[in-house]
């Protein structure tokens, strides 16, 4: 299937990295530098039709001052008649998650530097009045280096609002990493709701599993509410006596970002962020978007992209390994992962569904797309899987599934059982890089 390459601005729009109730996120390139980017598209009408036009406007302007290395840079915003596309920096390292999912939990000195530079992320932003009031698995990714960067911040969740009491008084986020007062909705402040969440995530790096997990979604918000949790035995009386002072149930007596900056399990190995000093910067796009004039409006053109060999593209493209591309079949899954077959596309349809349907999946098929929908409640809802085959040549498809709804790590168990039941129509890495090769 060859499809026509999309072009906004300057920018050359590739595939989905991910999307959610409204907005999706696009990898792109800069035509001009031929730098990566990721591109958030929001659908303009229903900014409008929520009147959230302000709102919006005083999150981007803030998050383009936003300058700290552990926070996802935002580049640019543009406009088109219908869309806002906010440019935001590409890292290439995968979620942090991803690790878990690999190797189980991590060591307690690396748990302890992750979570050092979410601190690091969430106290500046806070120090400038932007709370996440979502932080979960898919909004810590990291770069080549290593190094976390929370994405999302500010821009997670357009629609809360803050009321004349000063609180916010939207629930959302994923369940099992929200503070109890959220769930609660009697308002909450959005500095220590942040704090519950970040020690939410410490819990699962050093333990590989949740401290709330239940089922059933009442009896989650019970464990919850009551922070009715224990810690694993592996887990020492630093880390522990820290992780209870962040999941405490009560707000008022919850740990704050300077206690933690203080406590002593924290500061080992402590390095504060360095700072590039930044060039101003120029907030006129975002005026620019949200001006009614039409001469800043970006438009949308179809490109046919230049043919050349899938091999050649890949290994012209920086950041880009036949590793990467086509990884093994129960190798590394992220929120997304792909497969190469030798079959004709409709047999790789009818076995994808084949293989779908035992697992409790509804499938839904729209020429070569499939979407896949669990009819199991999970802890963040129905867990719902995008599939799209793309011809790659004329003998050769490249197959990718994409998670689109429900929780991260249960994506993840359910890839290694419905991957077992694709394994004659799976053509492997090893295969492609020998055949590239020869």
């Amino acid at each position: 299937m060859n499809a026509k390459c999309i072009r906004v601005g300057r920018y050359e729009i590739g595939k989905t990295l991910g999307e959610g109730s409204f907005a999706k996120v696009k990898f792109a390139k800069n035509v001009d530098t031929g730098d990566f980017v990721a591109i958030k598209i929001i659908d303009r009408d229903r900014v409008l039709h929520h009147r959230m036009v302000e709102q919006i406007k005083r999150e981007i302007s803030t998050m383009k001052l936003i300058k700290h290395p552990n926070v996802l840079k935002l580049i640019e915003v543009m406009a088109s008649k219908t869309k806002i596309y906010i440019v935001l920096e590409y890292v290439d390292g995968g979620e942090l998650f991803d690790k878990i999912a690999k190797q189980g939990r991590l060591k307690e000195d690396e748990a302890r530097r992750y979570f050092q530079q979410l601190i690091n992320a969430v106290d500046y932003c806070h120090s400038r009045g932007v709370y996440h009031r979502d932080l979960k698995p898919e909004n810590l990714l990291l770069d080549s280096f290593g190094v976390l960067k929370v994405s999302d911040f500010g821009l997670s969740a357009f629609s809360q609002q803050v009321r004349e009491d000063g609180l916010l008084h939207t629930a959302c986020g994923t369940p099992n990493y929200v503070a109890p007062e959220v769930l609660n909705d009697k308002g909450y402040d959005g500095t220590s709701a942040d704090i519950w969440s970040c020690g939410v995530i410490l819990f699962v790096l050093m333990a590989g599993y949740l401290p709330f997990d239940e089922p059933n979604l009442m009896a989650l918000y019970k464990r919850i509410l009551k922070a009715d949790f224990s810690c694993p035995s592996w887990f020492t009386s630093g880390a522990k006596k820290l992780i209870k002072r962040i999941i405490d149930p009560n707000p008022l007596t919850r740990i704050t970002i300077p206690e933690i900056l203080e406590n002593d399990w924290f500061k080992k190995g402590y390095k504060p962020p360095q700072f590039e000093q930044g060039e101003d910067v120029n907030l006129d796009d975002v005026d620019a978007v949200f001006n009614d004039s039409e001469e800043h409006l970006v438009t949308e053109k179809k490109e046919k992209p230049v043919s050349m060999n899938a091999f050649e593209l890949i290994s012209r493209s920086q950041g880009f390994s036949l590793e990467n591309l086509f990884e093994k079949q129960m190798g590394l899954v992220k929120r997304e992962t792909r497969f190469t077959s030798k079959c004709p596309a409709n047999e790789i349809m009818s076995k994808i569904e084949e293989a779908a349907k035992p697992l409790g999946f509804n499938v839904h098929k729209r020429n070569y797309k499939m979407k896949l929908q669990g009819d199991k409640t999970g802890r963040k809802g129905h867990l719902s899987v995008a599939t799209e085959v793309f011809e790659v040549a004329p003998s050769l498809h490249m197959v990718e599934l994409r998670k689109t709804g429900g929780d991260t790590l249960e994506f993840h168990k359910f890839y290694k059982t419905f991957s077992s039941g694709l394994k004659d129509i799976v053509w492997n890495s090893e295969s492609i890089a020998e055949e590239t090769r020869s």
